[in-house]
């Protein structure tokens, strides 16, 4: 099958490479005319697990290529997917402008029936937009059809490849077919496509992000409470995860979720909800701990060091929001580092894959470091705000020695409470109780 994927970012990158990995021919368009080059190029702009492999694969033979020509791109193709930036407004809203606007040129070029894909995470009603869009201007049948995409960063090639599920919102027989053979090579297993029509598709991306924002969001609660009661959120969190009601997924306690998801998208349904007149309680809640929670770690820092922070170091560990990837939007560390700085601290950060995102952002004002160790020399305290592999079993006398305090401000809960009171260290996590040696 042709395929044409309009928008080279995470999910358009991923969607384009892994639909050439089953053997359709794709064509990736953009108008970053660098971004082009550079994939053209065999560089890839993201960091995802996996994907290296299969890109490297498809475009050696020749099912995946790039270009900044959206009439070129989409020359026979049968399904052309809209894989576009919706940024969030101040007001919440998903920022349609990029869509609408790819929506608007495809009527004039469309000279064939084709099946146009929105990929991107869109408020309810976007597909009939779409289709107005390009009405006004066709001169070819075609359908608009909302298919939502579930990609978790760090294992977005494996979640497309071996999907859950996968949603399809459309009213038109004749597209349903060709989702169906679009989508066939990866549901051998079994696994459903599951058809409803367009709205419907569309919240129900919005009902899953925020559902599982909310879970997180629960059981910070929870380990805030803990904190309280002297009660401990790990054993909790194994306690209920066990419940095959609630399950294992999404309960760890933490500083709150980031990413270019989960915070976009409860903004977004809570924008829906108010321009319908539906007072959604549960996500102003949501977003209102969330806020607090990346905060969490602060004030327990800024006690331990008796209320001022000037003069001190601070090693950071980890940059990313979440662990596989460089993405660093809406990432609780970055809100504490910009904390540190105007309390007058000194910071040192290393995170294996980020770095060089937040240098594009904070520049020269935080050392970057080549090891986790090399933050740590000379350093007052670390703090960890992404669960690295790496992080979890460091060399814990090493550190020791290059600390001038011994103690870790844990945003992750990486370490167990036995192993800190053991090795000396002045321990602070979240939903547990402080380890401060005798």
């Amino acid at each position: 099958m042709k395929i044409a994927v309009v928008g080279t970012g995470y999910v358009g990158l991923v969607t384009g490479t892994c639909f050439a990995e089953t053997g359709n021919q794709v064509t990736c368009v953009d108008i970053d005319v660098r971004k082009i080059e550079r994939l053209q190029k065999g560089e890839i702009p993201i960091y995802e697990p996996g994907l290296d492999v299969l890109f490297d694969r498809n475009v050696a033979e020749g099912r995946l290529v790039f270009t900044t020509n959206l009439a070129e791109g989409i020359k026979d193709a049968q399904v052309i997917f809209l894989a576009l930036p919706t940024p969030p407004g101040e007001d919440g809203s998903a920022d349609l402008k990029y869509i609408l606007k790819v929506a608007d040129d495809l009527g004039y070029i469309l000279d064939q029936y084709a099946v146009i894909i929105d990929k991107s995470t869109v408020p309810v009603g976007t597909a009939e937009k779409v289709h107005a869009a390009i009405v006004k201007n066709a001169k070819v049948d075609f359908d608009v059809v909302s298919n939502p995409e579930f990609l978790r960063e760090g294992v977005a090639v494996e979640d497309f490849m071996k999907p859950d599920r996968v949603v399809v919102g459309t009213s038109s027989e004749k597209a349903k077919k060709v989702m169906e053979k679009l989508y066939a090579p990866l549901v051998r297993q079994g696994n459903p496509v599951i058809f409803m029509d367009e709205r419907s598709a569309e919240m129900t991306k919005y009902a899953a992000n925020s559902f599982l924002a909310m879970k997180i969001t629960f059981m910070n609660e929870i380990a805030n409470l803990c904190e309280k009661v002297g009660a401990n959120v790990d054993d909790i969190r194994r306690g209920i995860g066990t419940d095959s009601r609630i399950g294992k997924r999404f309960l760890f306690a933490g500083i709150g979720y980031g990413g270019s998801c989960f915070p976009k998208d409860v903004q977004a349904l809570a924008k829906t909800s108010r321009d319908y007149n539906y007072d959604f309680r549960i996500l102003q809640s949501v977003m209102d701990v969330n806020d607090d929670q990346k905060k969490k770690l602060l004030p327990m820092v800024e006690t331990y060091f008796e209320g001022s922070l000037k003069g001190k170091t601070i090693a950071v560990w980890g940059l990313a929001f979440k662990p596989y990837t460089d993405d660093i939007r809406e990432a609780p560390a970055l809100e504490n580092i910009n904390f540190l700085l105007e309390a007058g601290a000194k910071v040192t950060v290393y995170d294996p894959e980020a770095m060089n995102n937040v240098k594009g952002i904070l520049g020269d004002k935080v050392t970057f470091c080549h090891t986790p160790y090399a933050a740590l020399d000379d350093a007052d305290a670390l703090m960890i705000f992404t669960e690295w592999p790496q992080f979890r079993t460091p060399e814990f006398e090493k550190m020791g020695k290059l600390l001038k305090n011994k103690v870790i401000f844990d945003g992750r809960n990486l370490y167990e409470l036995e192993q800190m009171k053991e090795m000396g260290y002045t321990y602070y996590s979240i939903g547990r109780e402080k380890v401060i040696p005798a």
